[in-house]
């Protein structure tokens, strides 16, 4: 995609080795097959395909980047130069200067590195956030599904605001949403 977000004045984002940049439409395969593998903590309500993608990519996504208030800011999350996750800042109000994080990194890379790539990405992010947005707060919207993914946002700051008990149906049951917080 290579393009530039008139949001932003800085489009880059890195800390040692792992950067942001604004989402590549050469990634877009890649995030589908991920966000496919992971549809069970996600609000997406069926599998994705090249069609659908394609389509979102280029009515949704290619929007974004001539906005000056997008409704989301989304990166392609990089090691090197190989896309390994992909998130952002989305559901932004711009007026409360507040906006949900998200973020999906390549399955195999959940199983094993989640904590350090996901505190990476929350450094990152923040940056794009706090500095570059003069945001007052981001936060987490998540299906009760991955407890495991709470410590790692507590260890990079973020409380948890709200429980909201058996907000969504999942899988034929009820489940908690949890949101975590943090003011910048």
């Amino acid at each position: 995609m290579g393009k530039n977000y008139k949001a932003l004045k800085k489009q880059e984002f890195a800390k040692g080795n792992h950067r942001i940049i604004p989402i590549r439409m050469e990634d877009r395969y890649a995030i589908m097959q991920w966000r496919n593998e992971q549809i069970y903590h996600l609000r997406q309500n069926k599998i994705l395909s090249k069609e659908d993608q394609d389509n979102y990519f280029n009515t949704v996504v290619t929007g974004l980047f001539s906005q000056e208030l997008p409704g989301q800011i989304l990166f392609s999350y990089l090691e090197g130069d190989t896309c390994i996750g992909y998130g952002g800042l989305v559901h932004i109000n711009w007026i409360d200067k507040n906006a949900e994080i998200s973020f999906i990194t390549n399955t195999a890379i959940e199983k094993e590195q989640y904590v350090f790539h996901m505190s990476t990405f929350l450094d990152l992010l923040e940056e794009v956030a706090c500095n570059e947005l003069a945001f007052h707060k981001i936060f987490t919207y998540a299906f009760d599904v991955r407890p495991h993914i709470y410590p790692i946002l507590e260890k990079n700051g973020f409380k948890r605001e709200a429980v909201l008990k058996e907000h969504c149906l999942f899988n034929g049951d009820f489940i908690d949403v949890i949101i975590h917080s943090k003011f910048l």
